[in-house]
């Protein structure tokens, strides 16, 4: 029987068997986010069209000509999100993604040995060391239950410039690694200084011992992953020798008070769906969040240095957010960036208070603003542009909305005070409960692409046997996810008031500290929030007054946003509190698998935060005199700084020798912390006063 014929038949039938694997997926690739920009497209072109017809009802002012586009830049990336999250309902529900990196794990998987040397990188900057030391713990004794902890190394990367607490944190981690059964697995080293932030460490890290690793998966100070997921992350790289990053779901937990509660929720009931249509979109041409993820440390040395923003202000100099920047240099070098978004085992944790989150929020804006700049940059992927500007809107979105909300009560006003038609509730802005139908579609269509994600989330566990018990029964996912989303509403409002201020304030010039994370349930005390949310509270009275006296058909739909505005104080205050979050838990409200049926590492960093609160209280002695009267302190110390050949110029140390001599005349109580900071990084210094 001939065979040659009917092969050659069905290529001719089908052409895109003539194409190549690689072929193939991009052509995949490319319809899927056809049909993303398609829906997309068309969901911003129907709402506006309703905004059109209401806002036309009358005629059209000069404001209204305004809030036309306006409105559409704002509705694009709510139907973005909404069909991204409608494609991954779609895949986690009904179907597998044949372009996953996961897909063929299952079968790589086996107890075979691996060969290639992984260091676990973690950075630290005035962190607790008692944390992350439990943590590193954690995840050594997961990773030694596979068998394979021969090909991993652990290193903490100190940029602490508190010289207390430097000391402390060699303290800390020399008692670790007393505990450790493979102690040569972990390495402390510290910068003289913390130049380039986190991104500055990583690359030192990478100079001084990446050559003896092919990976690095870079850690936060709170994060914890399971032994599997780093062996995994390692075979899914050595089985894509084309991916440069693989990221891997960071799932927040560990938090009790009620704000960290709705995030640790709202994470693992809503972040499936978003993160499996993102994959699916995305392909190799993914996201970096700058930690919990796995890279190929070779391309990342030669392609991925951050250029220096040239300028003053805050959208110059280093740049802050730098992961997004990595990835678009890895994509732009041809490597690819993966989103693995079905791995599980990687864990994180979530500033505890509205208060902390504002704060993190507040670093995270001048840091995405600063991508703005980067958007043209020679060589960029249109994918990585794509992410840049979406963090760029993530926070600009915020003093777009406040300003479309100005100018439709502007116009309300205006047309209730000047009346161009003759008839206040004849006009269209103040008219809005005339148009009952236009406006009611309107307001669905934009609150529908909203919520419907989060009924994606819910149904997805609803229907998956043995999902719903995992979140304490079905009565009470159901229940939790209708006080999520009456949470979300009210505070939305405060987010987008304090989003709008970081943004203001990044362009009037004002450049924000780089400071470490809040990681304790430490409650906001109401004379702080108070403070902090003073003005969010006046302003919403002030504009719920207004609207109320003088446009009173366009008060009810301002409500949602005023309300938030003017309970922006107990909100916060409330939120703060681990009584209250301990109470949702007791009523099996926000419960997440990670409670129910914690994991392995996550059992074993709860056991090793207890013993740490169960051990004696650690040295009360400032950190120099420690280092001057403990010889293996001391010699710790220096095994962790640099080597002589960075010294520093003859100016600096002229000036630590200044340092050196006050210290001997007047004694060590006389330095102040950045001068004893200095004297720590000198052996010399630090010998010469040693008794």
């Amino acid at each position: 029987m001939n065979f040659i014929e009917p092969l050659t038949q069905r290529r001719t039938a089908h052409p895109t068997l003539l194409l190549s694997a690689a072929e193939q997926s991009r052509l995949r690739l490319i319809a899927r986010r056809a049909a993303l920009a398609l829906a997309t497209a068309s969901t911003a072109a129907f709402a506006t069209s309703h905004l059109i017809d209401v806002v036309m009802e009358n005629g059209v002012s000069p404001i209204e000509c305004a809030m036309v586009p306006l409105f559409v830049v704002l509705v694009l990336p709510i139907a973005l999100s909404f069909w991204i999250a409608t494609f991954g309902f779609v895949m986690r529900r009904f179907r597998t993604d044949e372009l996953s990196i996961t897909r063929d794990l299952a079968h790589s998987r086996s107890n075979a040995a691996l060969f290639a040397r992984t260091a676990i990188v973690i950075p630290v900057h005035n962190e607790d060391p008692v944390r992350v030391a439990a943590g590193i713990k954690a995840t050594f004794d997961s990773l030694a239950r596979t068998g394979q902890l021969h090909t991993f190394e652990f290193f903490i990367c100190s940029d602490t410039t508190d010289p207390d607490l430097w000391v402390e944190e060699e303290a800390s981690y020399a008692r670790l690694k007393a505990r450790l059964t493979q102690p040569a697995r972990l390495t402390y080293v510290k910068r003289r200084r913390n130049t380039e932030h986190k991104a500055g460490n990583i690359a030192e890290f990478c100079a001084r011992f990446g050559d003896r690793f092919r990976y690095m998966v870079v850690f936060d100070a709170d994060s914890v992953m399971s032994g599997a997921t780093l062996v995994d992350l390692v075979r899914m790289m050595e089985r894509h020798p084309d991916a440069g990053i693989i990221q891997a779901p960071p799932v927040p937990v560990n938090r009790q008070t009620l704000f960290a509660r709705l995030q640790q929720f709202s994470a693992r009931v809503y972040g499936p769906v978003f993160q499996a249509g993102l994959a699916y979109v995305q392909g190799g041409e993914g996201n970096f969040y700058g930690h919990n993820a796995i890279i190929r440390i070779q391309p990342f040395k030669e392609h991925c240095r951050l250029p220096k923003l040239d300028g003053e202000g805050p959208l110059a100099g280093h740049i802050l957010s730098h992961d997004f920047v990595e990835a678009a240099f890895m994509r732009r070098a041809g490597f690819k960036v993966y989103f693995a978004h079905d791995l599980g085992g990687s864990f994180e944790e979530c500033p505890p208070t509205l208060v902390d989150f504002a704060a993190r929020e507040r670093r995270w804006c001048q840091g995405n603003m600063q991508h703005a700049r980067l958007l043209r940059w020679p060589g960029l992927n249109f994918i990585s542009r794509v992410h840049m500007a979406m963090g760029v809107m993530a926070f600009a979105s915020a003093p777009l909305w406040l300003l479309l909300l100005v100018l439709s009560t502007v116009e309300g006003l205006r047309e209730h005070w000047v009346g161009w038609s003759g008839a206040a509730r004849e006009s269209s802005i103040a008219g809005f409960a005339d148009s009952p139908l236009r406006s009611g579609m309107l307001f669905a269509l934009v609150l529908g692409m909203l919520f419907l994600p989060k009924l994606y989330g819910l149904t997805l566990h609803l229907t998956t046997p043995g999902r719903a018990r995992r979140f304490g029964g079905a009565e009470q996912l159901g229940t939790s996810v209708l006080l999520e989303s009456l949470f979300s509403v009210l505070l939305a409002p405060t987010m987008a008031y304090l989003h709008t201020r970081f943004v203001l304030g990044v362009l009037r010039g004002q450049v924000v500290q780089w400071t470490s994370q809040e990681r304790d349930d430490v409650a906001t005390p109401f004379s702080e929030a108070a403070r902090r949310h003073a003005g969010t509270t006046a302003l919403g009275i002030a504009w719920g007054a207004l609207a109320w006296f003088a446009t009173p058909s366009l008060f009810p739909w301002l409500l949602p946003f005023l309300i938030g505005l003017v309970l922006s104080i107990p909100l916060s205050w409330s939120t703060s509190r681990a009584s209250a979050g301990r109470k949702a838990r007791e009523r099996g409200w926000f419960v997440t698998p990670e409670e129910t049926d914690p994991p392995f590492v996550l059992r074993r960093l709860a056991a090793e935060l207890l013993r740490e609160q169960r051990a004696e209280p650690t040295e009360s002695r400032r950190g120099l005199e420690r280092l001057l009267l403990d010889d293996s302190l001391r010699e710790a110390h220096f095994a962790a700084l640099p080597s002589d050949e960075d010294a520093p110029d003859p100016l600096q140390e002229h000036a630590r020798r200044g340092i050196e001599l006050k210290a001997r005349l007047r004694g060590l109580a006389t330095l102040t912390p950045r001068e004893r900071y200095e004297l720590q990084t000198s052996r010399s210094a630090i010998a010469a006063l040693s008794p």
